[in-house]
């Protein structure tokens, strides 16, 4: 039975046995998840009904994918920018499509334990705190007095610019 499934933004085809890199999936290696978003399911030309259908899969590791290089350039301005960057995968062994009884009922109660015995422990420190003496605020500072005397003083006022003399009357001046 095959199934195309998404995840990461992306779809795949998958079948039981096969392997697939997706998007980073919460997790570590040999932890089993399930695949929720079933779009299509079926065996050979059959089409089966995809809400009924669940894919699990074993997380094998987590992993990065090649590097891909961004180069940046503005010719004849001497601009150039090199980076690089390395998504997060999540390599994934699909080990079962069908009915999705089994594969939820192994997940399911591992995850609903979990929550509860967290809450319980936040639960318990936010009374304590409650209980404390609300701390005093400290008394808020007041600005700098403003420099008055700076403020009542005229600004300088500039010198006129010098005109600079006649190249031609001083030319025919020098003539004569």
């Amino acid at each position: 039975m095959f199934a195309v499934v998404r995840t990461g933004g992306k779809q795949y085809r998958v079948a039981a046995g096969d392997k697939i890199a997706v998007e980073k999936l919460a997790g570590e290696a040999g932890d089993t998840i399930t695949l929720g978003d079933v779009l299509l399911a079926g065996e050979g030309d059959n089409v089966a009904d995809a809400s009924k259908v669940t894919v699990s899969a074993e997380i094998i590791a987590q992993a990065k994918s090649e590097k891909v290089v961004v180069f940046k350039k503005r010719r004849r301005h001497n601009y150039r920018r090199k980076a690089g960057h390395r998504q997060q995968m999540t390599l994934l062994r699909i080990t079962d499509v069908g009915e999705g009884k089994k594969a939820a009922a192994k997940k399911a109660p591992a995850k609903k334990a979990a929550p509860k015995a967290e809450t319980e422990a936040k639960a318990a420190p936010k009374k304590e705190a409650a209980k404390k003496a609300p701390a005093k605020k400290a008394p808020a500072k007041k600005a700098a007095p403003k420099k008055e005397a700076a403020a009542k003083k005229p600004a300088a006022k500039k010198a006129p610019a010098k005109k600079a003399p006649a190249k031609k009357a001083a030319a025919k001046a020098d003539k004569k």
